[in-house]
């Protein structure tokens, strides 16, 4: 485990914890390589956000704009059972893609009908492991303009800007990024993110020299054995090997960069995003987005009248909204320590990042354990708890 928690414009306090896997010797550090999974997706719509303030974006333009199977968009009428449809009664926007409200699926776990068909057409922007990939990569498309298109033929749960839906929606903003900047998605993320602000390590394929810091994924076996059968090596009776990495997955190049799961990265890299953030757009002399469109990303997005549905063990009893790829605290959380305005998400892997605007804190928790349970709600109380002593509360 590596931790990394800021105030203000100072450095990160650091938390290091064990092993970057059971059976090896090397300890965890600030720059050993994480699957940070949907941790990707504040990545891309902060990428997204430089486009809309180049005025090359806007939040409520039409995806159809820059993708026209999305222009005759069908709902599912029972997404839980069937596969039959009924047209869209809202156009499916840029803000709908980046807030979770565009009504698109997600097929990571196929648990009905319209998931396996996705999943069939691979339409799954996910990677686990080898075993996984060998009967997915044959299905999925090849590239990002392909996965978009594909995506705009598939039904919808929901109709746009009516409920909030975990989605692939952020993996649709990559292909709109690429198609609104002229620059290919992974290379725009490289150039206008990840190099102004040296992240150095943060990438969707990890290099052979790299292997000896990045960290084995595991997961509680259960989950794992029910999600993906007879895909992974057992540890013991509670945990299983899902990824090492010597033979990750994450060695080769994806299908193509996944916008909403795809990157590694390290705390060191994650925490300096997190300081841009913090900073309103800015890290030391670097600049990438403007005051006033930095705050507008980590602002809740949601279309008037919609709301996060699943607050869950991050803001129980309070109203929850949705920035920029990122979860918007909409009052204060005081047992978890979040102020009103706390953006940031999760990982499938048990990873969390946040910045508090208010309190000036950001975190980062790296882990790659799939089912973490309450790690995260846990850490989030353990930070509230030693930024109230430090402040003599």
């Amino acid at each position: 485990m590596a931790i990394a928690i800021g105030v203000g414009d100072a450095p990160p306090s650091w938390i290091l914890a064990g092993k970057t896997a059971f059976d090896g010797t090397a300890a965890t550090s600030p720059d050993t390589l994480w699957r940070i999974y949907s941790m990707t997706k504040p990545i891309t719509g902060i990428a997204a956000m430089i486009l809309v303030d180049e005025g090359k974006l806007k939040l409520d333009q039409p995806v159809s704009d820059f993708f026209p199977e999305f222009a005759t968009a069908r709902v599912l009428i029972d997404p839980t059972k069937g596969t039959d449809t009924r047209p869209a009664t809202r156009t499916m926007t840029i803000r709908d893609l980046m807030t979770h409200t565009s009504g698109l699926n997600y097929a990571i776990l196929a648990a009905t009908p319209a998931q396996k068909e996705l999943q069939a057409q691979g339409v799954v922007p996910f990677q686990a492991n080898p075993v996984l990939e060998a009967k997915m990569r044959p299905l999925r498309p090849t590239t990002l303009m392909e996965f978009a298109a594909r995506a705009g033929r598939a039904p919808l749960v929901a109709d746009p800007e009516t409920a909030w839906n975990y989605s692939m929606g952020l993996d649709v903003l990559g292909a709109v990024i690429e198609k609104a900047s002229g620059v290919p998605f992974d290379q725009f993320v490289q150039r206008r993110i990840l190099d102004p602000l040296g992240m150095t390590s943060t990438e969707w394929q990890v290099k052979p020299s790299q292997v000896g810091r990045f960290a084995a994924n595991y997961g509680q076996r259960s989950l794992v054995d029910m999600a993906w059968p007879n895909s992974s090596t057992p540890v013991n009776d509670k945990l299983v090997l899902v990824d090492s990495a010597a033979t990750s997955v994450y060695l080769t190049a994806p299908s193509f960069p996944y916008g909403g799961a795809g990157l590694v990265s390290t705390a060191r890299d994650y925490d300096r995003f997190l300081h841009m953030l913090l900073n309103d757009g800015r890290l030391g002399s670097k600049r990438i987005l403007s005051e006033a469109t930095a705050r507008l990303a980590k602002s809740n997005l949601m279309p008037r009248g919609v709301l996060m549905n699943a607050p869950g063990p991050i803001a129980p009893g309070k109203p929850v909204g949705f920035g920029a790829g990122g979860l918007v605290t909409l009052e204060d959380v005081d047992a978890f320590g979040r102020g009103k305005g706390t953006y940031g998400w999760d990982g499938a892997a048990g990873t969390r990042a946040w910045v508090d605007p208010v309190r000036h804190i950001r975190a980062v928790m790296m882990i790659n354990l799939l089912g973490a349970g309450t790690l995260g709600t846990d850490f989030d109380k353990a930070v509230a708890k030693d930024m109230g002593s430090a402040a003599g509360k």
